[in-house]
């Protein structure tokens, strides 16, 4: 009779059993990492490259609001305190009126109930009755308008309290804000940071050398071309002039010079330069002044960068700009080009 017993499996042993886990375990590699067998998912440089700009473009889109919520913070907290004196100053005054008041109160006390009226009555010269009951119309005249000096002193004094506590609330709403762009900010320079460092000691020096590269052929082909435009004159010359002499000069981060300069930094410090009050953050500085097409671009113009408004510098000519780049990029000549083009003011 046939049997019908299990066939007995064959066991794996030695090198048969090692050889099937390492195939089962690469196999288990290869589908977490998508089905490819390659363990290196480190990017390549031009990945890097890309994501660090991007990184580094919200980072300075994060530094420009936190410039604007800087400008509305200290504007309130300048408004705070010219309300907090002046609220002193009328608190000083209401209480002199009031102590006034409350003297001549506890004068009337103490003179007893005889109304002021009734004791000139009783006085044995007609001329001096008169006298006195003028002045004393005059005094009462004089102590209805205190009161009513009081009263409306205090009016006022109650509504600069709920102005200065509203002005708190602004205050402490941009505070909020600041802290809020600075660690989006920093988060994003962060992150390009940690891309960077994935790329192999070989890539980086490569990365860092190209940058390098770039910036030197900058500084070389703006030391070949001169100064500011001999035609140049006027306000416009003194801006180009003060950027010019900023070359060289650190990116910042929040920085208006003279050190130091982030981009909307650089071209309100040149233009305070040349007499003009810019004001701080890219997406003002655009209206500052008249919109000018690309073909009318002139020495001294603000060309601004990105749909965001998000980057400024300051236009001298032949298609360039001096601009501060970037953190770790000094303040340097570069061509409009370089940069998504989104308009031109001309300041007043």
């Amino acid at each position: 009779m046939a049997s019908h017993r299990k066939p007995k499996q064959r066991s794996l042993t030695g090198g048969t059993a090692w050889t099937a886990a390492a195939v089962a375990l690469a196999g288990a590699a290869a589908t977490a990492m998508g089905g490819t067998g390659h363990a290196d998912t480190r990017p390549t440089p031009a990945q890097v490259q890309a994501k660090v700009d991007r990184y580094q473009r919200e980072a300075e889109e994060a530094n420009e609001k936190y410039n604007g919520a800087k400008e509305q913070a200290d504007e309130a907290r300048q408004a705070l305190d010219e309300l907090r004196d002046e609220a002193a100053r009328r608190t000083a005054r209401l209480n002199a009126a009031r102590n006034a008041l409350g003297a001549f109160a506890a004068a009337q006390y103490r003179s007893g109930t005889v109304s002021p009226t009734l004791q000139l009555a009783l006085s044995s010269s007609p001329e001096q009755y008169l006298r006195r009951a003028s002045l004393a119309e005059r005094a009462g005249s004089r102590r209805a308008a205190a009161v009513a000096s009081i009263a409306r002193q205090t009016r006022q004094l109650r509504r600069l309290r709920g102005e200065a506590r509203h002005t708190l609330d602004q205050l402490r709403a941009c505070q909020g804000a600041l802290a809020r762009h600075k660690r989006d900010s920093r988060e994003k320079l962060a992150a390009a940071e940690a891309l960077l460092d994935r790329l192999t000691a070989e890539q980086r020096r490569r990365y860092e050398a190209e940058r390098a590269a770039e910036a030197a052929g900058e500084a070389g082909r703006d030391a070949s071309s001169g100064a500011a435009a001999p035609s140049m004159s006027g306000r416009a010359a003194r801006a180009v002039s003060y950027a010019y002499g900023a070359l060289g000069k650190p990116y910042v981060w929040g920085a208006t010079g003279p050190y130091g300069y982030d981009c909307s930094g650089l071209t309100q410090a040149a233009w305070r330069a040349a007499g003009v009050a810019l004001p701080r953050t890219t997406y003002t500085q655009i209206n500052a002044g008249r919109r000018v097409s690309r073909a009318e671009l002139a020495p001294g113009d603000l060309v601004f960068f990105y749909s965001g408004v998000s980057h400024v510098g300051l236009y001298i000519g032949d298609g360039r700009m001096i601009h501060a780049p970037r953190p770790g990029a000094p303040v340097r000549v570069a061509p409009i080009d370089q940069m998504p083009f989104a308009g031109a003011t001309r300041p007043a």
